[in-house]
């Protein structure tokens, strides 16, 4: 056994074999096997007392250990025995043995041959003479010279409290992992003398689970490449099958990778060995970046999940994120290793995208802080609030001013972005996105103005779709879903949802339903319904005939990016969360009954007034399911109801299907579509064809 392996062996284990209490049990020392060490003396790098004491202090200042190498005085086996070092200052060493199974082991006289210290890539040998001995101390008088002497490809590190699962074939085996290198770990099983060790097939793959506290760090198929057993268990070598594992499904288009000069940093703590390890970043993308590091030094696996990395670039801003090394390539003294980011705090994962985007255009910006005049006038300027919708807010001016100065001066990411394309202060295209349900994220307030030969509309869609094809994939964003209104006529936003939508033909992946829009005067004196009509909190069994009906119409992405689940449907998650950054945003599901059945469901959306230009976040969503039996009056005061403790006068309302407006003509005055994309499967078919036919170059 190798000394570093020492360490681990002494610790009781809840699989060791039981004791009895007053029986304590001896736990062998481990078998030094190194003979061949003499041999390379002459090749060894010589170490002089002065840096030995150096050596021999930092391990004590760091309450590490050292190993002293003994003989046996009949058999000729060498062991090794762990002692702490004092302070030294001197050419005299006094170490204290930390091991139960030194004083035996001394009592019998095994004969003293040197120390040994290992850093888990070289042993430094001292071979100092012996001054005293005996059953808790050892001194020693140190030589001129001792001997480093390398003899590992790769640098191993000692493991603490790391446990691991090994199965194969529906036999498990649990374990601590004892030392971890770039290419390999070791894992002791302790239990009891067990037929089942002949179960485990070391030719074959073996799944391995590695894990801190509950805490998964490595989970995927191994070989095994040496194993040996004794008396108080067996100890397996392993290493991954494979060099590159694939964390996400492969795409045609993937995240820009950017160089920088000078290059960004990660620092982390290995969650192996517990020590604080920094490397250099080669290139970066906002889905993830390749790390170089020493060969012999190396601390990235494939498969192994880093739980926190901190991303430092020009020496001031840091980004923390959840990574996986998903490859590890060899080229002559350095290694590559990419790693993919799992999850990534918005706030880190804006401020990654917005480095990245500005290296290719300096006018990108990602909710940076704007000028309040720049925009509104930008706002009007490019058309995009025109004389209808400024007659519908011009009411609430003042408050739109105060929600949008909120948004745009206070970093809310968690619930709102937004993307500029700005020059000289000026800014020449917009996007934004918000929060508008649970799993589900609105694009809206697309505009843009000319500069110059700039496309500056598409140089913003470009940014947001990088953005969103970074954020998609992580738990933290909720985001399953990414929806947008437009109005039909709209062309160019026709062309590059809808003509998306058509293109796919598939519903599940991207659907595009059509809604009735009027503005509903809130009189606040709603009426009593007719005998057999009433209205109630959605239940499961409405949402349930909701989805029925919803399939067969449309059999699109609506119910499920709404997040409809019945009870009230409330989400308080989003109310919270929203309110938490000051801002106010409710979703609640009614039903409205004729004779105990659900025949329409009303979605009461509530936020600030200018959350969205359009109001469509703060009206009433209707999903008419038995058209039939819904005359508009009975309809229209059902909404009168949900409208008595709203305090706009003028609400937004949206009806599907829009057929209902045209057979009871309902006075609705545009038409809206609502699309919603899949991001997680279908979001990448998207960009594909947005590349396609349009001049949009993503890669």
């Amino acid at each position: 056994m190798d000394a570093i392996e020492f360490k681990k062996f002494l610790p009781r284990n809840n699989d060791d074999p039981p004791q009895s209490p007053h029986e304590e049990l001896f736990v062998p020392p481990w078998l030094f096997k190194h003979r061949d060490l003499s041999e390379k003396l002459e090749s060894a790098r010589k170490v002089d007392q002065k840096q030995l004491i150096n050596v021999l202090n930092f391990i004590h200042f760091t309450e590490g250990s050292l190993f002293v190498h003994f003989n046996h005085p009949h058999y000729d086996e060498g062991i090794l025995i762990r002692a702490c070092p004092e302070p030294c200052d001197c050419n005299e060493i006094t170490c204290r043995w930390t091991d139960k199974t030194a004083s035996p082991l001394i009592s019998n006289k095994y004969s003293y041959q040197q120390i040994i210290i290992s850093n888990g890539e070289s042993l430094l040998l001292v071979p100092g003479m012996i001054k005293y001995l005996d059953s808790f101390h050892l001194k020693v008088h140190l030589p001129e010279t001792s001997f480093d002497i390398c003899q590992r490809k790769y640098k191993r590190y000692c493991c603490d409290e790391i446990y691991a699962e090994i199965i194969q074939n529906g036999v498990m085996f649990q374990g601590t992992v004892i030392d971890f290198s770039a290419v390999a770990f070791r894992v002791r099983i302790f239990h009891k003398p067990s037929p089942q060790y002949n179960w485990l097939n070391h030719e074959a793959p073996i799944n391995v689970h590695i894990k801190k506290s509950s805490q998964i760090l490595f989970s995927g198929a191994c070989k095994s490449i040496r194993n040996t057993q004794d008396s108080i268990g067996k100890t397996i070598v392993l290493a991954p099958v494979e060099d590159h594992i694939s964390r996400f499904r492969k795409a045609k288009i993937r995240s820009p990778r950017r160089q920088f000069v000078p290059a960004p940093i990660i620092t982390f703590r290995h969650p192996f060995f517990d020590k604080i390890v920094e490397r250099e970043i080669g290139d970066i993308s906002n889905s993830g970046f390749s790390v170089i590091e020493p060969q012999k030094e190396g601390v990235l696996m494939p498969g192994m999940i880093l739980p926190e990395i901190t991303i430092k670039y020009a020496g001031a801003l840091e980004m923390k994120c959840k990574a996986q090394v998903i490859y590890r390539r060899t080229n002559e003294q350095t290694v590559h290793c990419g790693l993919a980011i799992l999850d990534m705090n918005i706030t880190s994962f804006a401020n990654l995208t917005q480095i990245i985007n500005q290296e290719s255009d300096c006018h990108n910006r990602i909710s940076s802080k704007v000028d309040m005049n720049a925009l509104w006038e930008f706002f009007f300027e490019s058309g995009f609030i025109y004389p209808e919708k400024y007659r519908f807010i011009q009411t609430y001016r003042e408050d739109f001013r105060k929600t949008y100065l909120k948004l745009y001066h206070e970093k809310n990411p968690e619930i709102s972005q937004y993307f500029t394309y700005e020059k000289d202060g000026k800014i020449y295209g917009h996007i934004a996105m918000v929060k508008a349900y649970e799993r589900s994220w609105m694009i809206h307030h697309f505009a843009a103005k000319p500069m110059e030969s700039k496309l500056t509309g598409f140089s913003v869609l470009k940014q947001i779709l990088h953005y969103l094809n970074g954020v998609h994939r992580f738990p933290s964003a909720g985001m399953d879903y990414i929806m947008t209104y437009f109005r039909k006529g709209n062309k160019i936003i026709d062309r590059i949802f809808g003509g998306f939508a058509r293109h796919l033909e598939d519903s599940q992946g991207c659907s595009l339903d059509l809604f009735s829009y009027l503005i509903f005067q809130n009189k606040r004196n709603s009426v009593d319904l007719p005998e057999n009509w009433r209205v109630r909190e959605c239940t499961s069994y409405d949402i349930w005939k909701l989805e029925l009906f919803y399939r067969y119409q449309s059999c699109g992405l609506l119910i499920n990016a709404l997040g409809l689940r019945g009870e009230g449907s409330t989400d308080e998650t989003l109310t919270f969360l929203y309110k938490n950054h000051g801002f106010i945003r409710q979703v609640k599901a009614y039903s409205l009954l004729f004779a105990n059945e659900p025949v329409a469901c009303l979605i009461v959306n509530k936020s600030d007034l200018g959350l969205n230009l359009s109001e469509l976040l703060n009206g009433i969503k209707i999903i008419v399911s038995d058209p039939d039996k819904v005359p508009w009056d009975i309809l229209s005061s059902a909404i009168s109801q949900l409208l008595d403790n709203h305090e706009a006068d003028r609400i937004p309302v949206m009806i599907y299907p829009p057929e209902y407006a045209e057979r009871y003509n309902v006075p609705a005055e545009k038409h809206y579509y609502l699309w919603i994309l899949d991001i997680g499967n279908k979001g990448n078919q998207f960009l594909e064809y947005l590349e396609k036919n349009f001049r949009i170059r993503l890669k």
